[in-house]
């Protein structure tokens, strides 16, 4: 399989919040963000492996800021990691300002996808290459969510998570 960099797993959803989509302070439910970036990450997930993709896990996610009703509203979503089949999808949530046009970030997610076949077992997904500081920082910081992870559902021994027991040496 050739390997892929995050680029080419780049998905942008842009949408605006409309009334129906928000809450009494008229600010966008927290559900409705999960499912837009659920979507985002879906997208980006399929461009990496080119299979059907499923979430697997919500592993992290951040409402740091709300939301208002009129907001316009940006997901961008791009693969992390790939390990043998599963993917590390970090998402970004940004708002735009309606007059300046300035753009914040308000939120951010980390999902795990995993590539499946027509009958929904798993197979192998193309290596990630990370080429930017941000994606080998994050790319670096995928293998340690991993372990914990898998030490917390008892899948690894904590001795054996080595980068993981890295960042308390």
């Amino acid at each position: 399989m050739t390997p892929k960099t995050a680029e080419n797993s780049k998905t942008t959803l842009t949408d605006l919040v409309l009334p129906s989509e928000t809450n009494p302070l008229n600010n966008l439910f927290g559900g409705e963000l999960l499912a837009r970036m659920d979507r985002a990450a879906s997208i980006s997930a399929r461009r990496h492996s080119r299979r059907i993709v499923v979430t697997a896990s919500v592993n992290h996610v951040a409402f740091n800021r709300a939301v208002p009703l009129g907001s316009v509203v940006t997901v961008e979503a791009k693969v992390s990691r790939a390990f043998k089949s599963s993917m590390e999808i970090y998402i970004d949530v940004w708002i735009e300002d309606r007059e300046s046009g300035e753009r914040t970030k308000a939120n951010e997610a980390i999902y795990t996808f995993v590539a499946v076949d027509e009958t929904g077992r798993p197979v192998n997904v193309p290596e990630l290459i990370p080429e930017t500081k941000l994606e080998k920082e994050r790319f670096a910081a995928a293998l340690r969510r991993k372990q914990l992870s898998l030490v917390l559902a008892g899948k690894m021994q904590p001795k054996d998570a080595t980068e993981l027991k890295a960042l308390f040496e």
